[in-house]
């Protein structure tokens, strides 16, 4: 599956930022989200933000990842009528707006903004956006949570045949491993 840059890039800023700014278990350990200045160092490492990021932008993107986190749960249950008035909430709470943007020397693309041209909420819109394409073009079954045991970060299926089970090799490996000593010691006894 091959998004185009700007869908990619906004995709992999949900998955960041949910994985990021959310409780829950990560790679079978508890992961309980960063507060303060640890949850501002999340979101830089996240969006690849500069050093001006504020205490209450990162708060703010906190909420959209709790927001973002409804509709990967949502998806990933097979319960589209969940994840839609979601993420229309979003939409709506960010005011996004297509706009036309070119950096220089590369050709015009659609961005997403939001009512107010800050960068939470910018983010926010751009990334409530890119969950609506996806889910409105048919690539809903794109979006996932982990099935490890012990493991709810999210991901985004860019494989050619939609296999993609787990947010990470490590959950993968993790799983084949158990998987393994399981079949090892049922035959040993």
């Amino acid at each position: 599956m091959l998004f185009d840059s700007h869908m990619r890039a906004l995709l992999d800023a949900s998955v960041a930022l949910v994985n990021a700014l959310t409780d829950g278990e990560a790679r079978g350990r508890p992961y309980a989200a960063p507060e303060g200045v640890e949850r501002v160092e999340a979101v830089r490492a996240a969006l690849g933000a500069g050093a001006d990021l504020t205490s209450g932008e990162a708060a703010h993107l906190a909420r959209t990842a709790r927001a973002l986190r409804t509709v990967f749960e949502a998806v990933a249950d097979d319960d589209l009528d969940t994840a839609a008035p979601a993420l229309n909430a979003l939409l709506r709470e960010t005011g996004a707006r297509p706009q036309l943007d070119r950096a220089p020397g590369e050709p015009w693309q659609v961005h997403f903004h939001g009512s107010e041209d800050s960068y939470a909420v910018g983010w926010s819109a751009g990334c409530a956006t890119g969950l609506a394409m996806a889910l409105g073009g048919d690539y809903a079954g794109r979006l996932g949570v982990c099935a490890a045991p012990r493991c709810d970060r999210v991901y985004v299926d860019v494989s050619r045949n939609a296999g993609r089970h787990f947010c990470s090799t490590a959950c993968q490996n993790r799983v084949k491993a158990a998987a393994f000593r399981a079949r090892r010691t049922g035959t040993d006894d």
